[in-house]
């Protein structure tokens, strides 16, 4: 597969976006109208404000608004609360009866049939499995990292749980979020870049329905692309890149000329010698990949994966 991308590219925009953020509509410190404010200030060019079975519509010049909520499902985790929560990112409307749906999968299928783009919230926090994201095909990703569950409780990261969902034949996308209740304090520290047609927020679900996006904590990822058995990736100083494709897959390239590089190569570096660009040869088990880049403060960027054909 000689030139494929596996990256956005061509006509569009990149944006930054807040998939989850809440206000005093729900339970979040700051108003309406001063998150917008607080994520405008900081540089974000969309504010998805997710308050908890509630959608909080604000005009905010220079931000674009989407309207949402944060949604709730029963399911079979071991917490008290037996809960799972999703993101009805886009959707302007509530459910009628305002009560837990009976799954997950009837969540994300509402969701769906309103236009919207459901996202699986910290599985990791919420103590879900694989089988409660492959139990939901109308699910189109989850949050592979969440700033408020990792400030607050060191579990936001949820890594390990999309790769085994990957491994088990599914392939959700992935953003990364703040899940800011108190801006200033859990805010600015997870986004997802999203390559939509226009800046707007029907272009922004549509752009997150079909994987145009990476998410980040800090690095940018410039391009990602396959070359026959080879994957090369070009990013903003890093100290290491990762090919992610599961328990017997991957590599890894790091800047420390003393660390050992493994199916990888560093094509390109900075004037302090962080990588730039980078290439891997396939693993022998892989039938899906996706990248991860590393900065000198440890913050991460986290490509969309891509499946291999079998053949």
């Amino acid at each position: 597969m000689p030139g494929v991308t596996v990256f956005p590219r061509g006509d569009g925009v990149w944006l930054k976006c807040q998939f989850h953020a809440h206000t005093t509509n729900s339970d979040g410190d700051p108003t309406p109208a001063g998150l917008c404010d607080h994520y405008l200030r900081a540089g974000f060019d969309v504010l998805a404000i997710t308050d908890h079975w509630h959608v909080t519509e604000h005009v905010c010049e220079g931000l674009v608004v989407m309207p949402c909520s944060e949604l709730s499902a029963r399911c079979d985790n071991p917490w008290p609360e037996a809960e799972a929560e999703v993101l009805a990112l886009g959707v302007s409307v509530l459910p009628e009866v305002r009560d837990y749906f009976p799954t997950i999968e009837a969540l994300a299928a509402w969701i769906r049939e309103h236009g919207g783009a459901p996202y699986l919230c910290h599985p990791y926090w919420s103590g879900l499995g694989p089988q409660h994201y492959l139990e939901a095909p109308s699910l189109v990703g989850l949050e592979v990292y969440n700033a408020g569950s990792d400030v607050t409780q060191g579990n936001g990261l949820s890594s390990v749980h999309w790769d085994d969902i990957l491994s088990r034949g599914a392939t959700p996308f992935a953003i990364a979020t703040d899940d800011s209740h108190h801006a200033g304090q859990d805010s600015r520290l997870g986004w997802t870049m999203v390559h939509a047609a226009e800046r707007s927020g029907e272009a922004v679900v549509e752009a997150l329905l079909h994987g145009q996006a990476y998410a980040s904590s800090g690095p940018v990822i410039h391009d990602l692309q396959l070359d026959g058995d080879e994957v090369e990736v070009r990013c903003s100083p890093a100290r290491s890149v990762f090919l992610r494709s599961g328990a017997w897959g991957g590599g890894v390239v790091q800047a420390d000329p003393f660390a050992m590089p493994y199916l990888g190569r560093i094509l390109l570096r900075n004037d302090d010698g962080l990588i730039t660009a980078a290439r891997f040869s396939a693993p022998e088990y892989w039938r899906w990949g996706r990248i991860e880049v590393d900065d000198v403060r440890g913050r991460r960027a986290w490509s969309n994966p891509w499946r291999l054909d079998p053949t």
